[in-house]
């Protein structure tokens, strides 16, 4: 009945996840997008332009492209490209945006803000916000929560009480002009002294996402140093679709010459890593999607490469197999030793690579990125596949009595003693 029910359990197993990979690859692929190399999208160059008689820094420079890059990532466009060129000019490029026209508009603008008083005294900045985000108030009219630090607070709190002990209720010079890049926006009246610091932009937003993309620019900040847009171009995939279509092939082919060979030199075990790289393939997938990854031709490389990694584990792993079986261990004994023999060589290289990759996620950019991120969901699909999945597996097949040929584990009888 034990083997009848081991039987069952392993072409159980094998059903779903041959099912899953049939069903779940394709719309989990619709989900990843693709970089600019392999779908193109927006190129933007902006150029400094500093008040007359004043030179841009290459500190100012370096504010300006940090900046740039919070404004981006609030886009929520991955991977973008980001960096100066010459001594005042920065290039910005943006994969797959839905919106182009809005995303250059959103990129270019200072978003200089300001707290003005009637008289014109500047009473906070936006340099001074702690937090901005947009909300629907009570009149159902869109408006930004804004909330300053500790000194933007404590200099909002002096102001909105010198003009509420000087001006009556309703005096129209009691008021707090609220100024976007030398746009007033609104001009609130001051009812009461605001002690902590939190206040709300209204008025001049015609639908909720306007207030979303002020919110976000404020988020962001300000620019360090008043721009101009000098190029705008929309480009294609600077390495074409013939470069996805051979990436893709470049996979689909190593994962068959893998297959092959983990069944022809490994047989049974072969065949059961094979199953479970299907699992494999779906967990990466998985994480990308999770993650918001786009896919550029480095990151196509990375997986790739994990592929690879994921045949390694599996070929240290069944080595130390055969090794159990030739020294006399039932299949039972050979198998259990064999993982226990060679989860610290394989959890020890991967987390070594994950070292290497972690170092060229955190000071890579764009696509280096990019293929670290790839490389490390790869290495933790990996090792559950390897270390967890396929022991599984294998502890099921080792009770079915008539897989337990040893020839069936790539071993010959000759030289083995005395086997269970």
């Amino acid at each position: 009945m034990s083997n009848n029910r081991s039987v069952v359990s392993v072409l159980l197993i094998t059903a779903i996840i041959i099912i899953c990979g049939i069903f779940l690859t394709q719309p989990l692929l619709q989900q990843i997008g693709l970089g600019l190399d392999l779908q193109g999208g927006v190129h933007v160059v902006l150029e400094a332009a500093p008040d007359e008689g004043e030179e841009v820094t290459s500190e100012e420079m370096k504010q300006l492209q940090e900046v740039m890059r919070q404004r981006v990532d609030e886009l929520g466009v991955s991977e973008p490209i980001i960096q100066l060129s010459g001594d005042n000019r920065l290039v910005v490029e943006l994969a797959g945006i839905d919106d182009p026209e809005k995303a250059v508009e959103i990129i270019g603008k200072t978003a200089k803000l300001e707290f003005v008083t009637l008289e014109g005294e500047v009473i906070v900045t936006g340099d001074m916000l702690k937090e901005a985000k947009a909300v629907i108030n009570d009149k159902g009219q869109p408006e930004i929560n804004i909330e300053f630090d500790n000194e933007g607070a404590k200099l909002f709190a002096e102001a909105t009480s010198r003009l509420v002990s000087l001006y009556p209720s309703g005096d129209e010079r009691r008021v707090i002009a609220i100024v976007l890049d030398n746009e007033v926006l609104t001009v609130p009246h001051v009812n009461s002294t605001i002690n902590n610091g939190i206040a709300s932009i209204s008025g001049g937003f015609a639908e909720f996402q306007d207030a979303a993309d002020l919110a976000s620019l404020l988020r962001a900040g300000a620019l360090p140093v008043s721009t101009q847009i000098v190029e705008k171009r929309t480009v294609g995939p600077s390495l074409g679709s013939d470069s996805l279509e051979s990436s893709r092939d470049a996979i689909i082919v190593g994962f068959i010459l893998l297959a092959l060979f983990m069944l022809v030199v490994y047989r049974l075990p072969g065949l059961m890593a094979d199953v479970t790289l299907i699992v494999f393939g779906l967990l990466l997938l998985s994480g990308l999607v999770a993650v918001g990854a786009v896919l550029t031709l480095p990151g196509l490389a990375g997986i790739l490469l994990t592929v690879a990694m994921a045949a390694d584990a599996n070929i240290i792993i069944f080595e130390r197999i055969k090794d159990e079986i030739r020294n006399g261990k039932s299949l039972r004994a050979s198998v259990e030793s064999g993982f226990r023999r060679a989860f610290w060589t394989i959890f020890d290289s991967n987390v070594t690579t994950i070292i290497g990759a972690a170092v060229l996620f955190q000071f890579g950019t764009g696509s280096i990125r990019g293929f670290a991120l790839t490389l490390t969901l790869g290495i933790v699909a990996n090792m559950i596949t390897a270390l967890l999945l396929t022991r599984a597996v294998l502890r099921l097949v080792v009770k079915v009595p008539f897989l337990q040929n040893i020839a069936f584990y790539g071993v010959s009888k000759k030289g083995v003693e005395a086997i269970d």
